[in-house]
């Protein structure tokens, strides 16, 4: 008797797609440090937003937690690469706790920038999301008072500033290009002086990401973004997605498909977040072929090498 024949379906496969740079080197930090130290390896917050990476590490030998206080005396300390206040580093060397900084080397920049433009006497408007840890960081970085959040084109239209003549304006690295663009526009109309230490500050990664997904979305029928609802460069897709014509579906793991999304389905899009790895990737691919005749093909739009060095002591760990 012969088996049933599966539908068609086309994946387009998006690239760049899934791990950065920074990622890549936030997770071998953990992953050296307990080669170097030996288990356990303590980690303030996630070291990177993906379930599937934190339990891996998990299993490895790392303790997640959420403030400093959590750690016992003795233990090596990672913090994440989302970036931290001065006062966690501080106040780890003060209890005398060895830590390592995964923070990725281009939120570190962001962290730098704000520093100089402080001390320069400039007051900062600072685009990014209330509550995520890589703004948390950020305005971790200089005295209060001296950064204001901006979320939204909204809110770049009513907020207030202790001189105008006197601005400058900084952006959370995993922005939605577009968005950004908007409340900027709002900024620079309103605060013509305010001083732009660079176009913003999202970083390649994200930057690409998104332009991947620009690249396929209007030629599919549903996109599936891999990625935590945590991650804000993740959501970013998913909305870019959206806003470029097609349906798309944020997801955790493969098991999480539900086959009813694709019912008149022909062609579907998928792409990873920059903290979702390939693995993800290929368990999806996996699971559709198991329903459907899958056809795959990778969208190139642009070629990312880059790579960040270690932190002294863990180049030969």
């Amino acid at each position: 008797m012969n088996a049933p024949v599966k539908p068609v379906l086309e994946l387009l496969i998006a690239a760049p797609r899934g791990f950065c740079a920074g990622v890549d080197r936030a997770i071998r930090i953990v992953e050296l440090a307990i080669e170097k130290y030996g288990a356990p390896v303590y980690v303030r917050h996630e070291i990177v937003h993906n379930k599937f990476v934190v339990d891996t590490l998990k299993a490895k030998g790392a303790i997640f937690v959420v403030e400093l206080d959590e750690v016992p005396d003795g233990v090596p300390v990672v913090f994440s690469a989302h970036g931290v206040p001065k006062a966690v580093p501080a106040k780890a060397a003060e209890r005398g706790l060895s830590y390592l900084d995964a923070t990725c080397p281009l939120v570190s920049k962001v962290h730098r920038q704000a520093e100089r433009l402080v001390a320069a006497g400039r007051h900062i408007l600072f685009i990014g999301h209330a509550g995520h840890p890589e703004v948390i960081g950020t305005f971790g970085q200089v005295p209060e008072g001296e950064m204001t959040l901006v979320e939204n084109p909204a809110q770049a239209e009513t907020v207030s500033v202790p001189d105008p003549g006197k601005l400058a304006f900084l952006t959370q690295t995993t922005l939605s290009v577009d968005d950004t663009a908007a409340t900027l526009a709002v900024l620079r109309r309103r605060f013509p002086a305010i001083l732009a230490p660079g176009p913003n500050d999202i970083c390649y990664a994200t930057t690409n990401r998104q332009s991947a997904v620009k690249a396929i979305a209007s030629s599919v029928d549903l996109m599936l973004v891999i990625g935590s609802p945590k991650s804000s460069n993740s959501m970013r897709l998913v909305e870019v997605a959206v806003r470029n014509g097609t349906c798309a579906t944020l997801i955790q793991r493969a098991d999480e498909l539900d086959f009813a999304w694709f019912d008149g389905v022909g062609t579907v899009g998928i792409t990873a977040g920059a903290s979702a790895p390939e693995l993800l990737v290929r368990e999806l691919v996996a699971k559709l072929s198991e329903r459907f005749e899958v056809i795959e093909r990778e969208v190139e739009t642009i070629e990312e090498n880059v790579v960040f060095k270690l932190p002294r002591g863990l180049e030969a760990a």
